[in-house]
């Protein structure tokens, strides 16, 4: 923290903390996401983010100086749509973006069974966000924190009753996002619960020859188009160029029991030797048990996903017969945090890179 104040030591010399950093929040006005809330997240270390308010406050673009790290779908930022809780339709609204939250209650698949009818990965990402609070940098206090929180519901009348808090916040100076959320069973019964992180990233950071970094056992989710890439013969943490196979719906995804450090802490993300830094994602592995790796090489639809989650996408059925599902009883919270970083020390890449 001393070294980053010492980068702000004149600060007497700045009328205005936006001069350096901060958030700026503001309305879009055009295309499908007309009236849509959003927060530009400036940090004064050539890193800048957009969270979008009434997308549960996901994060939508990320740039780090002039590179972008976020992969953007076709779709772009839309209009929060309650209908995208059935079969595909969450398709037809997910933007990619540096985080897309999925859950609260379901990760994965289409399903249907005695409990219900499931649409993908849920319905949270399509939920508008009550705003509690902006905090920007105090330079004249020595406070250089900012953050924004706020609050989504996964609501309806007879239950299930979850809200999702949502603090994000970023030091001036400091090249790194932290999330930190809260989710509480408001309900009077026992509620199910999955989250997962969809951490979208494309290119440049993504290029063929990126290198992805996790240390653990990966096994393929077990389709034939997963078992192309993540098999013991191909090296599935290598990006690589599009592929004609991966055209149209072709991915490839791969479920990671990732190893944590002494401290139970998970590291992975990723490193581009062109660009000379990476991107390192952390968090608790008591928090998130699985990491999904989503590879999808479709020519002009380039990406990959590190998804830290409570399990892997399998869907509600599946995590219920494997004795897998959580359950929040009433007035029940559990508390997620996630640390996105830019690195480009020398070292410090080294280090991160030596992982796996």
């Amino acid at each position: 923290m001393k070294e980053i104040k010492n980068k702000f030591s004149g600060q007497d010399k700045v009328s205005n903390h936006l001069q350096i950093g901060g958030i700026e929040t503001s309305v879009l006005e055009n295309g499908s996401a007309r009236g849509v809330r959003i927060a530009w997240i400036n940090t004064g270390s050539g890193l800048r983010y957009k969270a979008v308010i009434d997308r549960a406050l996901d994060i939508a673009d990320a740039f780090y100086n002039q590179h972008s790290l976020a992969w953007l779908s076709h779709t772009e930022v839309g209009s929060p749509r309650p209908d995208c809780a059935h079969d595909l339709e969450w398709l037809y609204n997910f933007g990619g973006g540096l985080l897309t939250t999925c859950g609260l209650s379901h990760i994965g698949g289409p399903e249907n069974d005695e409990y219900g009818n499931r649409g993908l990965h849920g319905r949270i990402s399509n939920t508008p966000a009550a705003l509690e609070s902006v905090i920007q940098p105090d330079l004249a206090a020595g406070n250089l924190d900012m953050s924004i929180t706020a609050v989504m519901k996964e609501s309806r009348v007879f239950g299930p009753n979850l809200e999702l808090r949502r603090t994000i916040s970023s030091t001036l100076g400091d090249s790194q996002i932290r999330i930190c959320d809260k989710v509480t069973n408001r309900g009077n019964t026992a509620a199910p619960h999955m989250l997962l992180y969809h951490c979208n990233f494309g290119w440049p950071l993504v290029d063929e020859g990126t290198k992805l970094v996790w240390k653990g056992k990966c096994s393929s989710r077990g389709l034939e188009m997963d078992n192309e890439i993540f098999n013991d013969k191909a090296n599935y943490k290598i990006c690589r160029k599009p592929m004609e196979s991966h055209k149209g719906g072709g991915e490839s995804c791969g479920f990671i029991d990732v190893d944590p450090d002494a401290n139970g802490m998970c590291r992975t993300g990723l490193y581009n030797d062109k660009l000379n830094f990476a991107v390192a994602m952390e968090y608790n592995k008591k928090q998130f048990p699985w990491l999904t790796n989503w590879q999808h090489w479709g020519s002009g639809e380039y990406v990959t996903a590190l998804e830290p989650g409570t399990n892997p996408p399998i869907g509600q059925k599946k995590a219920r017969e494997q004795n897998t599902l959580i359950y929040l009883e009433p007035g029940e919270s559990r508390k997620y945090e996630l640390k996105i970083s830019v690195v480009t020390d020398k070292k410090q890449i080294e280090e991160f890179t030596s992982i796996g």
